[in-house]
């Protein structure tokens, strides 16, 4: 068994500017239980998978996805053939968040041209008001 030194771990200030994150964010997440840091008194230590957790987390929210969805992809990890059923999942998620997104930009370029034909009308009614006057 091999025993973790001081250079194994990293502190909250160590990860809250390599990640530009507020001290705030990661006390969040560890209280959603996406993060384990160690205790050595008021100190939080984190490991070097906490680390690698964080940077999962930033990534995931960068892509859409809920807390609770990377918190469920996080524990499918343990479970048995958890990498596998991890990576299903995550695939599964993926394709949904992007059917979700293809959506909204078809929902967005109709919008847009709804808000184009209407200021079309606008500025053609306006013309013709400068013309009756």
């Amino acid at each position: 068994m091999t025993t973790q030194t001081d250079q194994d771990f990293l502190t909250i200030t160590e990860l809250t500017q390599e990640f530009d994150v507020s001290t705030r964010t990661l006390r969040f997440y560890e209280a959603e239980g996406l993060l384990r840091p160690v205790r050595r008194g008021t100190q939080r230590l984190f490991r070097p998978g906490d680390r690698t957790r964080l940077k999962l987390i930033l990534r995931g929210k960068r892509l859409g996805f809920s807390l609770s969805e990377i918190k469920e992809l996080f524990d499918l990890f343990k479970a048995p053939e958890g990498e596998r059923r991890q990576m299903l999942a995550l695939l599964d998620a993926i394709v949904k968040r992007k059917a979700d997104l293809a959506q909204k930009r078809r929902d967005l370029e109709e919008t847009l041209a709804d808000l184009k034909d209407a200021e079309d009308s606008v500025q053609q009614r306006l013309k013709e008001m400068d013309r009756g006057s």
